[in-house]
Formats: C-alpha cells, sequence, structure tokens
C-alpha cells in the first residue's frame, strides 16, 4: 500500500520548564493524501498549532516522527508554507514586495529576475490582489492583508500549505469571501492543505476530512469525519444536504461531548 504524501507518525510533544513537564501531545497518527484539504479543530488548549508548527519544521518533535513526500521533518523550509492569522506582512514593502521576497529566496537560483516578476504577479492574481501590489500593508484592509499573505505562501510553491486560522480576526462577510477564495485556488491548484480552525462550518465547508482534537493536556485524535461533498463547493448549495448536515453534526456532537465533560471536571 503506498505511503501517505503527510504522515504524521505516533507524535508526542512534551514542554519541559526546569523539573516541570507538560505532555501537549501524545501519540498522534495522521496520513494526509497529495492534493488533501484536512482539517484540524479542537478546543482551545488542545495542541492544534502546536501540532501545525511541528509540521511546519518550528518545533521538534519528543517522540514520534512527521513524514513530508518521503522526507523526515525536522526544521522549517519552504515545502511548508504557513499563514497565520496574524498576517506578518513587513510593513515597509509594498504588496507586491512582500510576495517578491519570498520569492526571490526560493527561486533565486531557479528562475530569472523576469520569471520572479511574472511568478509574483502570477500569484497575486490568484488571490486577487494584483490591483494593490504597490500599496502599503497599512492601506489595505484585514481581509486583502490575508490574501498577500496567502499570496506569498503560495508563490514557494509549497508541498504543504498550512493554515492557522487564517480567517479567525476577520469580519464574517470578508470570511466567507476568502473562504471561496481559498477554495478556488484548491480547486486550481490541487495543494495539500492542512488547516487550524475553531469555527465548524468553515471546516466543513472547506475540507475532505475534519480531525478532532481531544482535550488537553496529552491531546490527540479523537475522531476523523470524512466530509462527503463534491467538489466545486457552493456554500449555498450545499449548506442544507444530508452530506453537510451530518458532517456538522458529527463534529459537534464530539465537540459538545469533550467540552461537557471538562466543564464537568472543573
Amino acid at each position: 500500500m503506498p505511503k501517505a504524501y503527510l504522515s504524521i507518525e505516533h507524535l508526542g510533544i512534551t514542554f519541559q520548564s526546569g523539573a516541570k513537564s507538560s505532555e501537549v501531545l501524545r501519540d498522534v497518527n495522521l496520513q494526509v493524501d497529495r492534493g488533501e484539504f484536512v482539517s484540524i479543530i479542537g478546543h482551545s488548549g488542545c495542541g492544534k498549532s502546536t501540532l501545525l508548527n511541528v509540521v511546519a519544521g518550528l518545533l521538534p518533535v519528543t517522540t514520534g516522527a512527521v513524514i513530508l513526500d518521503g522526507m523526515a521533518v525536522d526544521s522549517p523550509g519552504p515545502d511548508r508554507a504557513v499563514v497565520f492569522q496574524n498576517h506578518s506582512l513587513l510593513p515597509w514593502l509594498n504588496v507586491y514586495e512582500n510576495v517578491r521576497l519570498a520569492v526571490d529566496k526560493v527561486f533565486r537560483n531557479g528562475k530569472s529576475r523576469a520569471e520572479r516578476h511574472a511568478w509574483t504577479m502570477h500569484n497575486l492574481a490568484l488571490v486577487h490582489m494584483a490591483h494593490a501590489k504597490d500599496k502599503r500593508p497599512s492601506e489595505i484592509s484585514g481581509g486583502m492583508k490575508q490574501r498577500v499573505g496567502l499570496a506569498r505562501a503560495l508563490a514557494m510553491e509549497p508541498k504543504v500549505l498550512l493554515l492557522d486560522e487564517p480567517f479567525g480576526a476577520l469580519d464574517a462577510l470578508t470570511r466567507a469571501n476568502l473562504q471561496d477564495s481559498v477554495m478556488e485556488i484548491h480547486a486550481q491548484l490541487g495543494n495539500t492543505v492542512l488547516m487550524i480552525t475553531h469555527d465548524v462550518d468553515e471546516a466543513v465547508l472547506l475540507s475532505d476530512r475534519i480531525v478532532m482534537m481531544t482535550n488537553g493536556p496529552a491531546a490527540t485524535i479523537g475522531e476523523i469525519a470524512a466530509v462527503a461533498l463534491d467538489r466545486p463547493r457552493n456554500r449555498i448549495a450545499v449548506d442544507a444536504t444530508a452530506p453537510y448536515v451530518a458532517a456538522r453534526h458529527a463534529v459537534i456532537e464530539f465537540l459538545y461531548a469533550r467540552h461537557a465533560s471538562v466543564r464537568e471536571a472543573a
């Protein structure tokens, strides 16, 4: 049987502070296929962002391993691009320069100057931001900043796109528009995506599978729900369909049961 494109194997993360240790994740196992969109959801403190940071190579594993396309992940690299809730754009650079910076870093030896310019503009066009290429971050909205951050990540041509609650700080309408853009880009590129979210409807709308984490400490994967919705997806058309309702119910039931047990134990 062929191995998964991204494989998280018996992953454990323990933080040490002096004589005290805190086990954040325990025996996490997840296989993600090439081109799959997987969301990770769970209550605060369940280690979602820690898991994403390990896949990004920003945190070392304590036990287990992360394998991407046959290679162990042990440090950051351009094959994994992260989009955070905070856009992290450099304020002294304009939109074009923020994306071009990543393009030059990754492709300086692989593309000519003209090709790097064309690639930068191509990725700005993907997120509908080519028109604002000369504006600085202070001159554009929060949603536009996130589009630029997404363009910068995509411009690196990562094997896996890692999204850490990228729409969490946006208003509902802007969030919906960006979700639609992410679906459009995923359909066009067929890229592999791992996304952290607190939003059940967002997870169901965007994902092929939803990974539900147990509560921490020593959190692990509790259940995985498949989203049996055809692509492309239209949020209005799928909202009342049986697969959408079933996936949403499965996630809410899981989270409610876990949340109830935390309240009772408190």
